[in-house]
């Protein structure tokens, strides 16, 4: 492989670590606080987790310069998407062990959870990380979404901790893939298994966070990745003056990225998912939204802008939310009628009728091509691929028909044309920024620690990170501290609860107060590239939210 200037350089970059765990195993203590609880659903939680519920917070301190070098056979996992900074964390999870005793090992366990369930794993040794220190992506073994939640997936994972004398799994991932270490931890537990199970919260989404988790790595090189390109397409849209750019930005659940990028780049108008449910906001009301920045700019001779779009948008607009519910269970009744009608047409017009009433309506204002998404692509269980619907595409057809209406009424002058685009799969795998690589590492070493300290069923904690890394607060908090019971496939299920946008946090609060203003004036503001070389303040720079969140 050829290996570019950047990537050799990056090679060199010694991530920034919190001073407690920069004396290496030997120096690092741990404080206890109190018995913790689940943020809901307590009693269930606690009847599910015996083994693991109510632990406490972990913090470490610096210690005496004893410590347990004990040889540890670990495993690692990457689950899910993947998140800029996720080699980092097993680099830091090796050195920690490295630190501790030289002989351990550790073994990464190929293409996500199942590489544990099959027993596929290569072990990653000193030559091996140093290929893949300080870079993107997840490629040093792969990741996948399998769930281990079979009676026979639990037996197989059993079979391969102990066949590999393992001391403890590492799971680097989401919620769902942080829900199913707590599951395994307790497993372990209840099976006699001496094997540790610890979390590391990934997620270029930003939906892991809490007063201990303040942040999930990746989102902070994903978001700067992001709004560099959309300061570069606002440079372009100031400099050519003719359209209007929809950007769908990633993030199916929670708005935190858009929010982000819109803090960072300053648009003319951004869509927090979060807001348009709590207002009840239907299709039309966005619609209006985007309209009426359009037709403000357009009379001060601007016919030019920025708009931007979390992906899950339509899950959160409640006509949309109904519209989809009723397609489910139209398909799940009629489906037969539906697949006997003799063409598209014909299928459409049978949807249409079978609606009927408001959700029938909005189906007929949508776009063909949107409907055609909505009634042909579907999953495995017959329900609408939401995440596959080109929400960009559907706005700018909906701005289209409501822009014609009002220069009928003589209320808009402009010229409107538009440009689509998606920001997704560009973010999760960029050479993580200077915080992510420290953040990782410091993640990754701080599982270490707890390992070696007996833990398990915790998640690795790195927090007080708007401060100086060598600031940062390391530790870790039982999963299930983060726990409550949802409906899932038709059972009570326990997950890790997504941290939506706040609509009453700083974050949101900043942006309420610049929006109306940037919808109307040309505010833009142009991050540029991430920067690895050069002044602390420019480097080493959380995210706003971080920073708003968290201030000094």
């Amino acid at each position: 492989m050829e290996l570019s200037p950047l990537q050799l350089a990056r090679y060199a970059y010694i991530p920034k670590i919190p001073s407690v765990l920069s004396g290496g195993p030997g120096a690092i203590a741990v404080e206890l606080g109190g018995a913790t609880e689940s943020i809901a659903d307590r009693e269930a939680l606690r009847s599910l987790f015996p083994g693991c519920y109510g632990k406490p917070v972990v913090t470490f301190a610096r210690g005496d310069g004893k410590s347990n070098r004990n040889k540890l056979n670990v495993g690692v996992i990457l689950s899910g998407g993947q998140a800029p900074g996720g080699h980092n964390v097993i680099a830091g999870l090796f050195d920690g062990l490295s630190a501790g005793n030289p002989d351990s090992v550790l073994l990464g366990f190929k293409g996500g959870p199942l590489g544990l369930v099959d027993d596929d794993a290569v072990i990653l040794d000193a030559a091996t990380i140093a290929e893949y220190r300080n870079t993107g992506g997840f490629d040093i073994i792969g990741s996948g979404r399998t769930k281990i939640e079979t009676p026979e997936q639990f037996a197989r994972s059993v079979a391969t901790a102990r066949s590999r004398a393992l001391d403890a799994i590492v799971v680097i991932g989401g919620d769902d893939s942080n829900t199913n270490a707590a599951l395994l931890a307790e497993h372990f537990l209840r099976e006699g298994v001496h094997c540790s199970v610890i979390g590391v919260p990934k997620t270029i989404d930003g939906d892991l966070k809490n007063d201990y988790i303040e942040t999930s790595f990746g989102f902070d090189t994903a978001t700067k990745t992001y709004a560099e390109l959309i300061g570069n397409i606002e440079r372009d849209a100031a400099s050519a003056r003719k359209y209007w750019h929809f950007i769908k930005l990633m993030g199916r659940s929670a708005s935190h990225i858009a929010l982000e990028c819109a803090l960072q780049c300053r648009p003319n108008v951004a869509l927090v998912s979060e807001e348009i449910e709590a207002g009840g906001q239907t299709l039309a009301d966005v619609t209006e939204t985007i309209c009426a920045s359009i037709a403000a700019r357009a009379g001060r001779g601007m016919n030019f802008g920025v708009v931007l779009i979390p992906e899950g948008l339509i899950e959160f607009i409640p006509d949309f939310k109904v519209l989809i519910a009723g397609l489910n269970d139209m398909m799940a009744a009629r489906l037969g009628e539906f697949k006997a009608q003799k063409d598209d047409e014909a299928r459409d017009a049978f949807i249409r009728n079978a609606l009927g009433g408001a959700s029938g309506a909005l189906y007929s204002s949508l776009p063909v091509d949107i409907r055609r998404q909505l009634i042909m692509d579907r999953d495995p269980h017959g329900n609408v691929q939401v995440s596959r619907i080109e929400t960009e595409k559907l706005l700018i057809a909906m701005v289209e028909v409501r822009l014609a209406a009002l220069k009928a009424q003589g209320k808009y002058s402009g010229a409107f044309s538009s440009q689509a685009h998606f920001f997704g799969y560009e973010g999760r795998c960029a050479f993580p920024s200077n915080f992510d690589a420290d953040y990782c590492y410091a993640l990754g070493y701080s599982a270490f620690a707890l390992i070696a300290n007996g833990f398990t069923g915790y998640l690795s904690s790195v927090r007080n990170l708007s401060a100086p890394a060598v600031e940062w607060v390391a530790g870790g908090v039982p999963l299930t501290m983060m726990m409550n019971m949802e409906r899932r496939h038709g059972s009570d299920k326990p997950v890790i609860r997504k941290a939506l946008v706040e609509l009453d946090g700083a974050p949101f609060k900043s942006f309420a107060a610049g929006r109306a203003r940037w919808s109307v004036e040309t505010s833009y503001r142009f991050p540029g590239a991430i920067q690895y070389y050069g002044p602390a303040a420019v480097c080493d720079r959380p995210t706003e939210t971080l920073l708003l969140e968290h201030p000094r």
